[in-house]
């Protein structure tokens, strides 16, 4: 078996009083892609930072293509596209692309690089007439001088159109299929879905869960359409349904179910109820509402109870 790309194992950091990691562990396959989620401030730019190198782990092991993060042996074959970057307006993209080989101490085919992200036609122009689109795609192109075995990208289609995020999907299943490992933070969720191997989610430092995508996604919706119902009827539906998570909109009460099983209990509820029931479906959970579920799952864990109000308590 080839060795892991990347190996966390109870990493922690801190600033001030903040804990932004509590103990993440993590191990990455060699040639995969691994999207990296969590909502804003969850912890994810603070182990990116510590895997690339930039700055030091207070607590754990972190092991990268064998090797530390940061020693020059791992750094010359991994590449980094951070979120926020700025590249010099008055260097061509071709100019750019051989001014970072220069630095990693590599030759660059811009070229092949440019043509890759789909902007091979504009190397001989200034990086400042660049629409926004163009120069994120030339940070990937960036990214991968010096033909990395590790990429890191940080909300790599943030400024694309749709076809500029399919053109970045199919670079990434082109980096899979050579055996690159792609590390992908992104908020796009329907991209993730579509392109990574296996997902971790994390929040307030907290990794909340991690898998492949089946994994996450394996407890499906069971979706409900009834007939005409007023205010009072679709909320007492809701309510004897007793199931977390339960909305209904447009007609349809959808449900999520840990599996198939509980679809008869669910629609002889509904029935019972005085609900019409026209048509029943099961549809595997979206990676934006596993993602949703359990980062409102863990917050309300987290959350302190509320205090008692004044004069209460016990006599």
């Amino acid at each position: 078996m080839s060795r892991p790309a990347i190996v966390c194992r109870e990493v922690r950091k801190r600033y001030g009083s903040v804990e932004a990691l509590r103990g993440v562990s993590l191990e990455i396959a060699e040639g995969s892609v691994f999207g990296f989620l969590g909502p804003n401030g969850a912890g994810k730019s603070t182990l990116v930072k510590i895997l690339t190198g930039l700055i030091p782990r207070a607590e754990g092991e972190v092991r990268v293509l064998g090797g530390r993060p940061g020693e020059r042996a791992v750094q010359r074959r991994v590449g980094y596209l951070p979120e926020l970057f700025r590249f010099p307006p008055w260097l061509t993209g071709a100019e750019l692309l051989r001014f970072h080989g220069r630095l990693a101490g590599v030759p660059v085919n811009t070229r092949a690089l440019l043509d890759l992200v789909g902007i091979g036609a504009a190397g001989d122009r200034r990086v400042g007439t660049y629409s926004k689109g163009m120069q994120q795609r030339l940070g990937l192109a960036q990214a991968l001088v010096g033909d990395p075995d590790l990429v890191f990208l940080d909300e790599p289609t943030s400024a694309l159109d749709p076809l500029g995020r399919l053109d970045v999907r199919d670079v990434l299943v082109h980096l899979r299929g050579r055996g690159v490992t792609v590390f992908l933070n992104s908020h796009l969720l329907t991209e993730v879905e579509k392109v990574c191997d296996r997902v971790a989610v994390i929040d307030s430092g907290t990794l909340v869960a991690e898998g492949t995508m089946d994994q996450l996604l394996q407890k499906p919706n069971v979706r409900i359409r009834v007939g005409a119902l007023d205010a009072a009827a679709v909320e007492h539906l809701l309510v004897v349904l007793a199931a977390p998570g339960a909305r209904f909109a447009d007609g349809v009460v959808t449900v999520p179910v840990a599996s198939a099983e509980e679809v008869p209990r669910l629609v002889r509820t509904a029935v019972e109820s005085g609900a019409p029931v026209y048509e029943v479906s099961l549809e595997r959970r979206s990676l934006e509402e596993a993602f949703v579920h359990l980062v409102r799952e863990r917050q309300d864990k987290e959350e302190p109870a509320a205090p008692p109000p004044h004069g209460g308590g016990a006599a």
